[in-house]
């Protein structure tokens, strides 16, 4: 048998190229299945949706899983009787409320809420000078707290969603003259401002900054003009440097940031502490329940630090999971603000988004040692109460928009609620419906725009206007002849019709 006869391929079996495309598509084949079955998910109606669910519960979860972690030894105080479980049942309370919470916000119209934004934004504001007074209680060094009984409640945590509403309502109203500036500050800015001065005066640094990445939000998505958003972060700088400033205790937490002191004894003791317990977790973990900074090492630890918590019992890939679900709030939310229709929706979806990974990244930039110390919680996982209901109650909205989708509410009007609107007795949204325009609005804004003199290279000379008035005047003959006898005609026809 010679070489060639060697060579030839038997009857019915491929040759070799066509075996090895083969087992390369066979090698590719589950990634392009998983790529394309989860680009069909997500062109669902109702995955945006599915997804909000998906991530809040996972969050929430995470949140009690670490909370009952770090605060097993904190609770314990046998001056007033406490036990092991005594924060983490309050925590299973507050998450129990923030679930109730959550179903108002998604289930509520939100077209309602927006004609409550008003109203809301002036309880805030009533609350936030109520809390000054002898009414409030002083917490860390901040007087920003109600108390009743064992309860706490912290009026700054509701001014952020009640500016967001309420923000979104006026700058979507002005949306035609926005680009004009006191029609884009007023009154939305001064009403911001305002509460800053009060939160200032507590004093709130974590507040304030979080208000203000609220602001700017707003003015993005609204479309304000670019070198507007230099302005605000200059003299928000301005503001955190006078807070840093007027407390001792920030002043030493700035100074200690910016030096880099690698002192545990001295003013930078927690965020050393944070930096130790991360580099003890390693890649893994060291297991639930078994990190030092339970034990003191890290105080505060189930509150603003619980994610160095997470990177010492969990490792580095318990951290890289929390930051990829964040990452996946910022996709879910911005996805939402770009499918639906309504432009308040929009507004709203974008900045309680913005609002939310904002506050998670300034926890973990002050956790890994990017940032300064400034108290900010992390969203649905640190221990509170004010501060885990709002986020509920966000997490809710985003929900309700989600279902405000296009898409999703010709599917929920058309097929059904499905299982989780039976399940959660949820109403069928209505499609949006662009405002009519008012005649009188229509007539002012052409009244207005005719009112304005033409700028000068847009006028013609006098030697046009006399060459125009010589060129145009069979035309203008014409145009009249045409007219009457248009006229003519139709008041034929009507005499024709009322015989």
């Amino acid at each position: 048998m010679t070489a060639v006869e060697e060579r030839k391929p038997e009857p019915g079996k491929p040759p070799r190229q066509r075996k090895s495309r083969d087992r390369r598509e066979r090698k590719e084949s589950p990634f392009v299945a998983f790529r394309t079955a989860l680009t069909a998910w997500l062109s669902r109606p109702l995955a945006s949706f599915h997804l909000v669910l998906a991530l809040t519960g996972v969050l929430t979860v995470i949140g009690i899983v670490m909370v009952l972690s770090a605060s097993s030894v904190a609770s314990v105080n046998p001056k007033t009787g406490a036990g092991v479980y005594a924060q983490f049942s309050k925590h299973i309370m507050f998450v129990a409320i923030g679930a109730v919470v959550f179903w108002i916000g998604l289930r509520v119209p939100l077209e309602r809420v927006r004609r409550l934004s008003a109203t809301a934004t002036v309880i805030c504001l009533g609350l936030l000078v109520l809390v000054l007074t002898p009414l409030g209680s002083t917490v860390n060094g901040s007087q920003g707290w109600f108390r009743l009984g064992g309860f706490a409640f912290q009026p700054v945590e509701a001014a952020k969603v009640a500016l967001a509403f309420w923000g979104a309502h006026i700058l979507v109203i002005k949306y035609n003259i926005i680009n004009q500036w006191r029609h884009l500050l007023v009154p939305v800015v001064p009403i911001a401002l305002l509460m800053f001065a009060l939160v200032m005066m507590q004093p709130d640094l974590g507040g304030t900054v979080t208000l203000a990445v609220v602001l700017l939000a707003l003015l993005w998505f609204a479309g304000a003009p670019k070198r507007l958003f230099g302005v605000i972060l200059a003299g928000g700088l301005v503001g955190v440097l006078v807070l840093a400033i007027i407390a001792p205790y920030r002043l030493a937490r700035v100074m200690s940031f910016v030096s880099g002191d690698p002192d545990t004894s001295a003013d930078g003791f927690q965020a050393n502490q944070a930096k130790l317990a991360l580099a003890d977790g390693g890649l893994f973990g060291k297991g639930l329940g078994q990190g030092q900074s339970n034990w003191g090492y890290l105080p505060n630890v189930q509150n603003d630090f619980i994610f160095a918590l997470i990177g010492e019992e969990l490792g580095f890939v318990g951290c890289a999971v929390v930051l990829g679900l964040f990452a996946g709030v910022a996709v879910v939310g911005l996805r939402i603000a770009t499918r639906n229709l309504d432009p308040w929706i929009r507004i709203v979806a974008g900045t309680l988004t913005v609002f939310l990974v904002a506050q998670a990244g300034i926890n973990i930039g002050y956790v890994v040692g990017l940032l300064p110390v400034t108290g900010v919680t992390l969203p649905l996982i640190s221990y509170g109460g004010t501060s885990l209901v709002i986020t509920m109650l966000i997490m809710g909205i985003l929900a309700n928009a989600a279902r405000h989708e296009p898409e999703a509410v010709a599917a929920l009007r058309s097929q059904g609620p499905g299982k989780f609107g039976r399940l959660l007795r949820l109403p069928a949204p209505e499609p949006y419906r662009p405002p009519a325009k008012r005649k009188g609005t229509a007539a002012r804004g052409g009244a207005t725009k005719a009112a304005r003199p033409a700028p000068r290279t847009a006028r013609p000379s006098p030697a046009q206007e006399r060459r125009r008035s010589v060129r145009e005047p069979g035309r203008r003959t014409a145009a009249r002849t045409a007219v009457s006898r248009g006229t003519a005609k139709r008041g034929t026809a009507n005499r024709r019709g009322h015989r």
